[in-house]
């Protein structure tokens, strides 16, 4: 089989450039393997990032369209190039496809072995499609960047999100006291998912309700991330995902900011996938859609509330 469905864009666009279409299957290089994908997930503003269009992650590089969306995925392996053993055919994997390649909105993808992991046995592939980024982003915020440790106290801004649902459960299952913010009609949902303590951001200063925190991660920006600065104790770190902090203001409280961006991550997959398997960590799905309704989906990221990840359910 030389051919595959796929959902692409020719053109620099929104979700109103995406077509499902026939497109060439892609062969594994080596270090690659082909995964027939079972389910693929988006992410908010995905279409607007430089590394979507181009061969580049600043958007410096040559454009390669025709894309293929959605960088999250769950599948089986399907082949493997050159020099790959593990992990074998048959084999089912999930992970991060670097924001440079081809995404996972198609029946087949390539991509470096070295980025995939064991998909949890817990739960199926359209609830693990739902996990590599969000979880990575919580993962690497709280763990590689914040070093956090049991019995320190988090505060999630935005603890609702896509991401905020996954820090306030890996948080509170490395044994952090975590608190968090978040809309009225979220509260009793993030407090289900492990917060001691949600704060209706609309009715009330989360400074008045925090204070001496270890950790804030924030996923919110703007004038919550420059309030937040606030109620760190001094050696804590702020964590975000959203723009630069103001390392000006983080010397004068005596505490670390830091900005990252995302990236794929082997054995935090590895991790992640225990953490599903032992029932500490749940991924949400909003909804899931059929792979000739991706476009809808990306419609509905731009327009719509929800709660959890919209996933793609590409085969059975």
């Amino acid at each position: 089989m030389s051919t595959m469905h796929a959902v692409r864009a020719h053109t620099r666009g929104g979700p109103e450039q995406l077509v499902y279409e026939e497109a060439p299957r892609p062969e594994p290089g080596p270090g690659e393997v082909l995964v027939a994908v079972k389910a693929a997930s988006m992410t908010p503003h995905e279409l607007t990032w430089p590394a979507t269009w181009t061969r580049s992650s600043d958007g410096t590089g040559p454009e390669r369209t025709p894309i293929i969306p959605s960088h999250e995925f769950s599948g089986v392996v399907a082949a493997s190039g050159a020099g790959v053993e593990s992990p074998a055919e048959g084999e089912a994997v999930y992970g991060l496809i670097p924001f440079t390649r081809d995404g996972a909105a198609a029946e087949y993808v390539a991509l470096p072995a070295a980025v995939l992991a064991a998909k949890p046995a817990t739960v199926d592939h359209d609830h693990a499609a739902a996990l590599p980024l969000a979880a990575l982003s919580a993962w690497q915020a709280l763990v590689d960047h914040a070093d956090l440790r049991a019995g320190q106290h988090v505060l999630v801004q935005g603890g609702a999100g896509g991401v905020g649902i996954f820090v306030v459960q890996l948080a509170a299952g490395l044994g952090a006291r975590v608190s968090a913010t978040a809309a009225a009609a979220d509260l009793e949902f993030v407090k289900g998912l492990g917060a001691e303590q949600v704060i209706d951001y609309a009715q009330g200063r989360f400074e008045d309700h925090v204070r001496d925190v270890d950790v804030v991660v924030d996923l919110v920006g703007g004038a919550t991330q420059s309030r937040s600065w606030s109620v760190l104790k001094p050696g804590g770190v702020l964590v975000t995902l959203v723009t630069p902090p103001d390392q000006q203001e983080a010397a004068r409280h005596g505490v670390r900011g830091v900005y990252f961006v995302v990236e794929p991550d082997q054995n935090a997959l590895r991790s992640i996938a225990e953490f599903v398997d032992n029932g500490r960590l749940r991924p949400v799905l909003d909804r899931a859609l059929p792979l000739t309704e991706t476009r809808s989906g990306y419609e509905a990221l731009e327009t719509a509330k929800r709660r959890g990840k919209i996933v793609i359910h590409v085969a059975d």
